[in-house]
């Protein structure tokens, strides 16, 4: 065979080798291109797509850009903060600790709470009381806000139900049910409530605002009002305006199912049983059969002594 009939023959092996080993990295760089194109269209499909539950309950997957947040109106906004207001949190058992022997009278919870449950500066959801045993004995100041019993006698005489006991152990006012009737106010014995004789401090203010009944606002003239343990702020995983607000320490507030309970000032969890247990815990008039859910710690190596000025004045309300 001549040398130019091997050429041909050489060149036309090394063409289709060469051919082969394009199209196989054609098939390679093919391959890679469809595959990138597969996750282009996943990573599409995960990012612009999204589930949601109907009203079915069915699970359906729909286009983001077709999705439109549509706000609640008044009427669902009102009925969803009801129905969370009347239900609580589950699961929990809130309770309040007062220690007699931190407090000084300084009245910040007070000005707390009357700023969040905007009320006027005659109203008190919770008071403190200057006491004083006999006179053998020192003075001391005693905050004194709704007891939340677990036998609570105001929620009993309401005709209409519009003070109940939550699950989590609050008890709240209703003044959208409230008609002012004011049994609830007789049947009491701890005088934690008041009677809104006024047109409210910021009716102007919160007209527009929807109802909420775990802080109580807007009050309405001719209702009730009382200590709600702040449970909007509960629900927030927050202590109450008045533990939050007291410089002293006076206050101590938890969950009785996890036994423990927060300082409002110095942040230290204790155990809440042990703390009721070392230093002589007592509620306010326990052959009544109420049962309250606020403690006291007897003012017992006062941290405040009480001046000459205020234990005259303590004096004189024994006669």
């Amino acid at each position: 065979m001549s040398d130019k009939q091997e050429k041909p023959n050489k060149n036309s092996r090394r063409e289709f080798l060469q051919n082969i080993g394009m199209a196989g990295l054609g098939s390679i760089l093919g391959g890679s291109a469809i595959w990138a194109g597969i996750n282009y269209d996943n990573k599409k499909t995960k990012n612009d797509r999204i589930r949601v539950l109907t009203a079915q309950n069915e699970l359906v997957e729909v286009e983001r850009s077709q999705v439109k947040t549509i706000a609640k109106s008044t009427q669902e906004t009102f009925t969803y903060l009801q129905q969370r207001g009347r239900d609580g949190i589950a699961g929990k058992r809130w309770v309040m600790v007062i220690d007699l022997s931190k407090c000084r009278n300084a009245r910040k919870c007070m000005e707390a709470c009357q700023s969040a449950h905007h009320l006027r500066p005659e109203q008190h959801h919770i008071n403190v009381l200057k006491m004083q045993e006999t006179e053998n004995t020192p003075a001391f100041y005693m905050p004194k806000p709704c007891q939340h019993c677990d036998n609570p006698p105001c929620t009993a005489v309401c005709p209409v139900d519009a003070t109940f006991k939550r699950q989590d152990g609050i008890v709240l006012i209703d003044n959208e049910r409230c008609i002012g009737c004011r049994f609830c106010i007789a049947a009491c014995p701890y005088s934690a409530r008041v009677f809104n004789w006024a047109e409210p401090l910021y009716s102007e203010l919160d007209k527009d605002t929807v109802y909420d009944v775990e802080k109580n606002v807007p009050q309405r003239k001719g209702t009730i009002s009382k200590c709600l343990f702040s449970a909007d702020r509960v629900r927030e995983g927050k202590l109450p305006y008045c533990v939050s607000a007291c410089p002293n320490g006076v206050y101590y507030f938890g969950d009785e199912n996890e036994d423990a309970v927060t300082n409002g000032t110095t942040k230290e969890t204790v155990r809440f049983k042990k703390l009721l247990a070392d230093n002589g815990g007592y509620t306010l008039m326990p052959e009544l059969g109420t049962h309250p859910r606020v403690y006291y710690l007897p003012p017992k190596g006062k941290v405040y002594p009480f001046q000459d000025k205020d234990r005259e004045e303590a004096a004189e309300h024994l006669g």
